[in-house]
């Protein structure tokens, strides 16, 4: 069975999200702050009379918080029912892979990355690692920003 994915770079490195949880991809717009919320959410932006979360990607998976500018896209999401946003580097194609290529995370067991991995896809020359949008998204702290 054959799996479409978005990819996107943070911090240099190269993951992918499911295509059918994908909402929408959109420019950079500021957003609002929000007192009381985890490091991880950047804010909240009002998406045609919607307020949605967003979080920033990379210090969601633990590294360095991206100094945003008009460069970097937001991905939006379906969470749940709920469109949550996603600051990323960059986003760079649409691929699909066999699903049964889909490998374990445990070469990078250790890093704590390998939470958020659904697992890692072999596309062309790269390793893709596949994020799990369950696990980013799964947070008691971020409904509070919802």
């Amino acid at each position: 069975m054959q799996r479409e994915l978005i990819t996107l770079e943070v911090a240099g490195q190269l993951f992918g999200l499911d295509i059918m949880a994908i909402l929408e991809i959109r420019a950079w717009s500021p957003v609002t702050l929000l007192p009381q919320v985890p490091d991880y959410v950047s804010g909240v932006v009002n998406l045609r009379g919607t307020v949605v979360p967003v979080l920033d990607l990379s210090v969601r998976l633990g590294w360095e918080a991206t100094e945003a500018t008009s460069r970097n896209p937001i991905i939006v999401s379906d969470w749940d029912g709920q469109a949550r946003g996603l600051i990323v580097d960059s986003v760079n194609d649409i691929v699909s892979f066999d699903a049964d290529s889909l490998q374990k995370p445990d070469a990078i067991a250790n890093d704590k990355v390998a939470g958020f991995i659904e697992g890692l896809a072999p596309i062309g020359d790269n390793m893709v690692m596949i994020l799990n949008l369950a696990k980013l998204m799964n947070d008691e702290e971020l409904s509070l920003a919802a």
